[in-house]
Order: C-alpha cells, then structure tokens, then sequence
C-alpha cells in the first residue's frame, strides 16, 4: 500500500520511534558480544514482525513480514540477518492487504516464526505459512502437500508429548473456524470445522493433554469500522464470549461451549487439566478495537469445572503485560513459571520482563532501564538443566540513546541478575510481534 502525505508529527505509533520500518537487508558476522553467552545456546534466535516495504500501512498488523535472527554457537554470535518475507503480497507493492485476504498465498506472513518437522515456518494468521530457508530466505507458501485450504493462525501449539502441531483457521466468510492437527512428521492428519457464530478475531487458543479450548469473543469482522481503527473488525459485546472445549482428536459436535463475560484474549499463557477441571492463564483484556480507550491486558486466570459447567475467573496481577511465554516443554501441562513483557503506557513495547511463579503467587522483575525498550522474551531451555526453570530468556531491545539494538540473554531462573550477554547489533530491530529459539538439529 502506497504511502500517503502525513507530517511525521502525524505518523501513528506503528511508523514512527523504533516501531518505524528498516529498509535495508543486513548480513554481519562475528557479531561483538558483552558479558558471556552460554555455551549450551546452540541455535538461531528469530523474530518476525511487520516491516512495511512502501514505509506506509493502515494499522500495525498490516505490514510486510521481516525476520531478524541471530545465530550462537559455542560461546559466539556467529551472524545477524534480516530479510523480508517475500510473498505474492510482498511482491506487489502497492496491493491493499484487505483486498488480498481472500487470496491464500498473498500473506504479510508478519506475526511469528516456527519450527515443526524440519521446516521453519513465518506465520500470519489470514493465510498460508512460508516456508524459510535457515538462512532466512524465503522458499515459498506451505499448505502440508496440498492439504490445507484454511489460513493458519499465527500461533500454532506443538504438543511436547507427541510432537504434534496442533492449530486452527479462522475466515471472515463460512467456515469460520476450522481445527487442523499435524502429525510429529509433518502430515495433515486431522481438520474440523467448528460452529460458531460469526466471523471473529481468533487470534489464539489453547490446548492441554487431552483438549483444546477455543476462545470465541466479540471482536467481530465489520467492514464499516475500517475508519475507525484501520481494521474491518470491530468490538461488540453483544456477540457474547464463550470458552469451547473439544478433545483434541474430536470434531464439532463434541465442543461443550461456556459463557464467559466480554473480554479479548490475543495471547493466553498456557493451559493445562486438573481432575475435571482445566485451568487457563491469559492476558486479559476488558476490550479490543473499541471506541473507547483500549483497555491494557493483565494476567488472569480461567478455571473451567466441567463435572459443575461453569467458569470461574481470577485476577492475578494488575501491572500491563503481554506476549506471554513459557518453558515450552510444559504446553499443556501443568506450569508454575510464566514470563511476560511488562508494557509502557505509551504504546506496546517492553519497559521490563516479569517472571511470575504461580505456585507462590509472587514475581521477579528485570528493568530495562531507561531509554530501552523490549519486545517479546522468549525461553529457551537449557539442554542440561532439570528444573522448569532452568534456561535463558533472549529478547532483542532497542537503546534510544545510541539508536541502537541488541539481543539481551537473561537468566530464567534469576532475574536479578540482569543481562548474562548482550549481542551488539549492526542493525536497528523495530518493534515486532513474536519469534522462537530454533535449536541447531531442528
């Protein structure tokens, strides 16, 4: 989408600060390293988000997809790349992303990045995924040898006890929801559609052991709103909210749905079984895309009883949080550990990282400091240790003073210990969305 006239002073927070776009694809190697990199940290730190080619889009989940990643090995940061994701909507410059949501292949494949079945995967939730080199070039779109004919949410869960890739579609037209299952090799094995209402924002869901939890909630699809918030999806509380739970290998019918009040959800933390019971942690947000100041999300947590078939919802913490992760060995299962980006008040960008046990109700906290600001810490377990906690956080932060960025690796099991390393970077990060740790032998 071409860029129009707009005094800089005018630009939303989206293109301006270190939200604005780089244009130039960067290759460094032997990258300058403070402090000392765990040797046990074999692999590639990768970070997707939207990068708009033209300088120019309508919102900030419409930009053109652009990885950042780093490679360490041994004690080294051996390089540091960015490239674009280069789609069909890539490739034509001036198309309007709207208008190309209901063509598979034209993704801004701007949201995350994954790894399953010896493929790394740049996803965005409107279309196909693109398959990536490890060299972060772009093969081209993945639709599981021709089985998928459903976009594919950018936020797919791969279960630690079988290795298979569970997630979902979501349309703006019938079907509106469609549930897909791959197995640990790489095969579609399993999609179902599921009732719902109408045409939602389903930005996320959750799994356990034996199921998975659906979040059906009133972000509704709306052409009329584009004006209002640069996105044809507006908030309506009158749609209702309701958790779905449906056993993993189940279909439509076996979905047993629960009423909940009207909140949003982009990122849940995990979820996991106790008896009949199945507990959910979330970022919580009272609203999204309202005419209203949005409200900031804060942890709560959602306890479905399903011998009573009600809901039941707790807040855990009252401080602005987001992009959830945790040891991703316990994807639903039980977990005591959850690390979150605490968020400033003037936009969606990091001003700390929160480490909370749940088990003592209690948290540790690593400041950024002044004049940095972070994007979403991923973990990353240490190969040798035992404990839920044993491993590292890594997040690329941006220092506003130098105009500069960097991969800060933190200790998960203490944060009090501040940056363990930091990766100098040649290259300004932009704010983004998500990214993963993909280990050496993926």
């Amino acid at each position: 989408m071409n860029k129009p006239e707009v005094m800089p002073e005018n630009l939303p927070f989206y293109l301006k600060d270190n939200f604005a776009p780089t244009f130039e694809e960067v290759t460094a190697t032997e990258l300058k390293v403070t402090g000392e990199i765990p040797r046990a940290l074999n692999g590639r730190m990768l970070r997707n988000g939207p990068n708009p080619q033209t300088g120019w889009s309508s919102h900030w989940f419409l930009g053109d997809g652009m990885i950042h990643g780093v490679e360490l090995e041994d004690g080294k940061a051996n390089w540091y790349r960015n490239r674009y994701v280069r789609t069909p909507l890539f490739a034509d410059s001036g198309a309007d992303p709207i208008e190309a949501i209901m063509d598979l292949q034209k993704s801004a494949a701007n949201t995350h990045i994954i790894h399953h079945a010896g493929k790394i995967l740049a996803l965005e939730e409107a279309h196909l995924p693109f398959a990536l080199t490890p060299e972060l070039e772009t093969e081209g779109p993945w639709d599981f040898a021709g089985k998928l004919n459903t976009p594919m949410t950018a936020h797919p869960k791969t279960c630690p006890e079988t290795g298979e890739l569970l997630f979902f579609g979501y349309g703006i037209f019938p079907p509106y929801l469609t549930y897909h299952r791959v197995s640990a090799s790489g095969e579609l094995v399993q999609s179902e559609e599921i009732t719902v209402p109408g045409a939602t924002m389903i930005h996320d869901f959750n799994i356990t052991r034996n199921y998975v939890i659906w979040m059906d909630l009133p972000a509704v699809w709306d052409v009329e709103n584009m004006a209002d918030s640069g996105l044809p999806i507006k908030w309506d509380p009158s749609y209702g909210a309701r958790l779905g739970v449906m056993p993993r290998e189940g279909c439509d019918a076996d979905v047993v749905w629960y009423e909940i009040d009207p909140c949003y959800v982009f990122h849940p933390l995990n979820a996991y079984e106790e008896g009949n019971q199945i507990v959910i942690d979330v970022c919580r947000k009272a609203n999204v895309m309202a005419a209203r100041v949005e409200s900031p999300a804060m942890l709560y947590r959602w306890v479905i009883d399903q011998d009573k078939g009600t809901v039941t919802e707790t807040q855990l913490d009252d401080r602005s949080t987001e992009f959830p992760r945790l040891n991703d060995s316990l994807v639903g299962l039980k977990h005591r550990y959850g690390y979150v980006a605490g968020l400033s008040d003037v936009g969606p960008l990091a001003e700390r990282y929160i480490k909370f046990d749940l088990a003592n109700d209690s948290s540790q906290v690593f400041e950024l400091g002044a004049g940095r600001e972070g994007s979403e810490a991923v973990f990353v377990a240490d190969p040798d240790g035992s404990a839920e906690d044993d491993g590292w956080l890594l997040s690329y932060v941006f220092d506003k003073a130098a105009g500069t960025s960097e991969l800060v690796i933190m200790d998960a099991a203490d944060l009090s210990r501040g940056a363990l390393a930091t990766v100098h970077l040649p290259a300004r990060v932009p704010m983004g969305f998500h990214g993963s740790w993909i280990p050496e032998n993926y």
